[in-house]
C-alpha cells in the first residue's frame, strides 16, 4: 500500500515539476496563431473548449491499454509500479507533450509528415505505409473484440443481438465518427466515456484502500521477476505496459486534438497531462488486480501472481473487480471500461488513417464526398480483415506500437537539437526504448526466440550507432551555424 500510495504522489509530482520543466524547454507561445484558427475547415481543424479537449485526448490514447496492460504487467512484480511511474513521467508524456506541440508548430500535420520533415523523405514513406497498417489494425481489431464482448452479454437472443449483429453496428459508428466534424459525434460522446472511465478508476481506487488482500512493495524483490511464466522483466515488462507508460499510439492520436488547441499553453495540460492521467489508471488497475488476486481461492501456497494469470483474459479481471468492490454501478462502468473503451479507440484510428492519407495526398476535407472517397478503402480493407485470425497478428502490435514511439522520440531530438533547446529530454528516453524495441523482438517467443543475452547486446548495440549517428548530426549543426 505505501508504494502504491508513494507512486500516485510521485505521478502528480512529475506533472508539476518535470511536466513544467518540458514546457519551459519548448516556450509556448500564447499569442501564436493556432492551426484551429488558420486552417478553420469545420471538420478536423476545429476549435473546442480545453476541458472537452483533455477528455477527448484522454479517451483516444487510454483505451483499454491502461487497463488491460497494467493487469498483464503487474504479473513481473513491483517493478510494474517503476516503470508506470519512472516511464510515464520520463518518456511517455514527454513523447505526446512533444508529438502534440510540435504538431501545432507545423500546422497540424499527422505523424508521419512529422517525422518525415525530420528524419527524410525516406522515412516518411516508411512511417506513412506503417502508420496506415497500425492504425488499420488497430481499428478492425477494435471493431471485433468489444462485438465478440457484447455478444457473450446477450447471448440467446437470436441474430439480433449476435456477434455479426454488434460488428455490423459497431462498424457503422466507425463510419459515422470517421466521417463526421469531430466536434459532431466524438466531441459530444467522448467525454461521457472519458469521464465514465475515470469514475471508474476512482471507485477502484477507493477499493484498493478499502478492501481486504495484499499487495507488493518495492521491498519485495523489485528487480526480480515474479511472472508465472519466468519471463525477465526486461524488456517484457516495457513491452506489456505500454499505455500508462509510453505508447507510439498515443503519437498518432495527439495531431487529432492539436488541430483543435486554441491556445499553446494548454499543450502541457492536455497532452502531458492526459498521459499522467493515463499513468495513474494504470498505477490503479495493476495494484487493483493483484489486491483482488491475492483473496482468491486457490492452490495451497499459490502466490497472488498465479491466482492473477489463472484468471486469463484481463476483461475477466475487470468485471470480477468492478463487479466485487462497486455492485450495480461498478458493473456498469466495466462495461463502458472493456466494450466503449476499445471502440472509441478504434474510431480515432481510422480518423487518423483518414488524415494520414489526406495529409501525404494533399487533399482538402472540407466535402464529405472526398472524405468518403478516402475513407472506402480503409473500410474494405478493414471488412476483409474481419475474417483473418488475428491472434498471430496482434503479437506484434506491442512491439510495433513501442517502436513507433522510439522513432517519435528521435525525431523529437532532432526537432528540438535543430533548434538549440535542451534535446535531452527526447535524447535520453529514446536511447532507452532503442534497447527495450531492438532486444524484444529479438527474443521474445514471437520474434526471433533468442537468449536474453544476445537481446539485450544487439539493443545496445543499436543504441550506441543511433547515439553516434546523432552526434554526428550535432556535429554537422555545430559546423553549419559557424559558417552562417
Amino acid at each position: 500500500m505505501i508504494t502504491f500510495s508513494v507512486s500516485l504522489v510521485c505521478l502528480l509530482i512529475g506533472y508539476l515539476l518535470y511536466g513544467t520543466f518540458v514546457e519551459r524547454v519548448i516556450k509556448p507561445d500564447p499569442l501564436a496563431k493556432m492551426p484551429c484558427y488558420e486552417k478553420l475547415d469545420g471538420v478536423d481543424f476545429l476549435p473546442m473548449p480545453a476541458w472537452r479537449v483533455f477528455l477527448i485526448q484522454f479517451l483516444n490514447i487510454a483505451g483499454t491499454g491502461p487497463i488491460f496492460g497494467a493487469i498483464m504487467g503487474i504479473l513481473f512484480g513491483p517493478a510494474a509500479y517503476l516503470w508506470i511511474v519512472l516511464g510515464c513521467i520520463f518518456a511517455g508524456a514527454v513523447h505526446d507533450y512533444l508529438c502534440g506541440m510540435i504538431c501545432v508548430r507545423m500546422g497540424g500535420i499527422s505523424l508521419p509528415e512529422i517525422i518525415g520533415n525530420e528524419l527524410g523523405s525516406a522515412m516518411r514513406l516508411v512511417m506513412r505505409i506503417g502508420a496506415l497498417v497500425l492504425l488499420v489494425l488497430v481499428g478492425a481489431v477494435f471493431v471485433t473484440t468489444p462485438a465478440s464482448l457484447l455478444d457473450n452479454m446477450t447471448a440467446d437472443h437470436g441474430w439480433f443481438f449476435s456477434n455479426s449483429f454488434w460488428l455490423t453496428a459497431i462498424f457503422l459508428y466507425f463510419i459515422l465518427a470517421t466521417l463526421l466534424p469531430i466536434d459532431k459525434l466524438i466531441g459530444r460522446i467522448y467525454p461521457i466515456f472519458g469521464l465514465a472511465l475515470l469514475l471508474m478508476a476512482v471507485g477502484i481506487c477507493w477499493g484498493i484502500f478499502t478492501q481486504e488482500g495484499w499487495m507488493p512493495e518495492l521491498t519485495d524483490a523489485p528487480f526480480t521477476s515474479h511472472h508465472p511464466k519466468g519471463l525477465p522483466i526486461f524488456p517484457m515488462l516495457c513491452i506489456t505496459i505500454a499505455c500508462g507508460a509510453i505508447s507510439g499510439f498515443h503519437g498518432t492520436q495527439s495531431p487529432l486534438m492539436a488541430r483543435c488547441l486554441t491556445n499553446e499553453r494548454l499543450g502541457r495540460p492536455i497532452f502531458y497531462g492526459a498521459m499522467i492521467t493515463e499513468g495513474v489508471v494504470a498505477l490503479i488497475w495493476a495494484a487493483a488486480a493483484v489486491k483482488f488476486a491475492s483473496t482468491l481461492p486457490g492452490e495451497a501456497g499459490a502466490t497472488a501472481y498465479e491466482k492473477l494469470a489463472s484468471l486469463g483474459n484481463p476483461a475477466i479481471v475487470v468485471k470480477e473487480i468492478s463487479v466485487g468492490w462497486m455492485g450495480t454501478i461498478g458493473a456498469v462502468l466495466a462495461i463502458l471500461g472493456v466494450v466503449a473503451a476499445p471502440i472509441t479507440s478504434g474510431d480515432t484510428a481510422f480518423r487518423s488513417a483518414r488524415l494520414i492519407t489526406a495529409d501525404f495526398l494533399n487533399i482538402s476535407q472540407r466535402s464529405v464526398w472526398k472524405r468518403l472517397m478516402l475513407c472506402l478503402p480503409l473500410f474494405a480493407i478493414t471488412t476483409a480483415l474481419f475474417f483473418i485470425d488475428f491472434n498471430a497478428l496482434w503479437r506484434y502490435f506491442a512491439w510495433t506500437n513501442q517502436t513507433l514511439a522510439c522513432i517519435m522520440l528521435w525525431t523529437a531530438a532532432v526537432w528540438l537539437a535543430s533548434r538549440r533547446k535542451f534535446y535531452w529530454i527526447a535524447f535520453l528516453p529514446a536511447l532507452f526504448m532503442t534497447v527495450v524495441c531492438t532486444s524484444y523482438i529479438l527474443i521474445a517467443p514471437e520474434g526471433f526466440g533468442l537468449s536474453l543475452q544476445i537481446g539485450l547486446s544487439a539493443g545496445l548495440a543499436m543504441m550506441v550507432i543511433l547515439a553516434f549517428l546523432f552526434v554526428k548530426y550535432l556535429f554537422l549543426l555545430t559546423n553549419k551555424s559557424k559558417q552562417v
